[in-house]
């Protein structure tokens, strides 16, 4: 069945939290659990990567959980799973027979969006942790982004660097005096050099997972700001959590920080990040035959339009991406983070055509991911989405490669 196709795809929403209405088709609802034809029901596959999951049963029961499946989603930043029989999605709306309860247009169509705020012991608690160390650093992710002019303040008040995640590539561009570009496997030295030497750390809408390059515990006071209660403390022993949206927290929290006088820690990581850049343009600039990916990689960030919607897959093409594409202000990042998915990155591609029509719409993919998800293609065709797509062709899962390589002993295998 179709249905079982998007499971990698929910758990990919799931793990990074994006709100998605999944709708699947069933056996004629008298059929279920007969051993019929495509007999799966699909309600307990998916249980585990809904928020929200329901097998709808007739007409008026769908004008109640379409809208409740929405929200939830929204709401929850999450999976939404409804499941029709192929019977019930031809049944007109007045055909039901609806309960007596079940009054026609109870539910309202409209997203109620929460405003939550941090408290004020807590903003307390975390501007005097800020304020009494001497080297801040920032670690910014997905959930910074829209909070760019409140976070570079936060950054010229402590004079920290500001780390970015994979996700919250765009948060700044890459470019900004303030940032020290990415963290982990795909990141920078200046940026590990900052987690390794602070004596405090922010966190803003992040849970990069990797908690080997965070601070050692003990060596460094921790804030947290994120609009999930649930993740605050989750990579780092946090003592001030900030549940609250990222750009209002900041502001608020602006307001109690005191201006650093001694920049010397951000200075160091711009002197340092001044090197990185200088390393990277070598490997972008060499002549050598083959062509490096590095250089092709540079030269196509360059070339696109300010407001592109970039998307890359994962493997050794994310790498390329996040150390050779500096973003520019007003262009958008998407790369399958928790989960790191292959194949996501045309199928990323394509979602970015549809969702902002007009809107430039790029790919940096490898030919392992692209060969999985070659035939959508046909997407991209039927619904006129210019995309631009750079295939890195190395013959091999280079990424899994390396990490045997690395890891393993270079066994030859998978």
């Amino acid at each position: 069945p179709g249905g079982t196709h998007l499971l990698t795809g929910l758990y990919d929403a799931k793990l990074d939290q994006a709100p998605v209405l999944a709708i699947t088709g069933m056996q004629f609802h008298d059929l279920i659990e007969t051993f019929t034809q495509q007999d799966v029901d699909l309600t307990r596959v998916f249980n585990d990567v809904s928020d929200y999951n329901v097998q709808v049963s007739d007409a008026a029961h769908m004008e109640n959980v379409a809208s409740l499946a929405c929200r939830t989603a929204l709401a929850r930043k999450g999976v939404a799973h409804l499941s029709i029989a192929s019977d019930i999605q031809e049944q007109p709306a007045d055909a039901a027979k609806r309960s007596k309860r079940n009054r026609p247009a109870h539910t309202p169509q409209d997203m109620f969006a929460p405003h939550c705020l941090a408290q004020d012991v807590e903003l307390d608690k975390a501007a005097a942790i800020l304020n009494d160390a001497r080297r801040v650093a920032i670690l910014a992710g997905r959930g910074a982004i829209g909070a760019a002019a409140e976070l570079e303040e936060t950054a010229r008040l402590l004079q920290a660097p500001i780390v970015k995640a994979l996700l919250g590539k765009a948060v700044l561009p890459d470019d900004h005096p303030y940032t020290t570009g990415g963290i982990g496997i795909l990141g920078t030295l200046p940026s590990q050099e900052a987690m390794e030497t602070c004596d405090a750390v922010l966190i803003v809408g992040s849970t990069f997972p990797y908690i080997e390059y965070y601070p050692q515990p003990g060596k460094a006071r921790g804030v947290q700001i994120d609009c999930d209660a649930q993740r605050i403390g989750l990579r780092f022993p946090v003592e001030a959590g900030l549940v609250g949206d990222a750009a209002e927290t900041l502001r608020a929290l602006n307001k109690r920080l005191q201006q650093k006088g001694d920049g010397a820690f951000l200075a160091t990581a711009q002197s340092s990040m001044q090197k990185w850049r200088e390393m990277m343009r070598q490997s972008e600039d060499g002549l050598a035959h083959p062509l490096k990916p590095q250089r092709v990689v540079r030269a196509f960030g360059k070339r696109l339009a300010e407001n592109t919607v970039l998307a890359t897959d994962s493997g050794q093409n994310t790498e390329l991406a996040a150390r050779h594409v500096d973003l520019r202000a007003g262009q958008a990042f998407g790369v399958s983070g928790a989960l790191a998915s292959m194949s996501c990155g045309l199928s990323y591609a394509i979602a970015a055509g549809i969702a902002f029509p007009g809107r430039p719409v790029a790919a940096i993919v490898g030919d392992g991911g692209l060969a999985m998800q070659l035939g959508e293609f046909s997407t991209a065709v039927r619904y006129g989405i210019p995309l631009k797509v750079l295939v890195i062709k190395n013959n091999m899962l280079n990424q899994i490669a390396w990490e045997q390589m690395m890891f393993l002993g270079n066994p030859q295998f998978g």
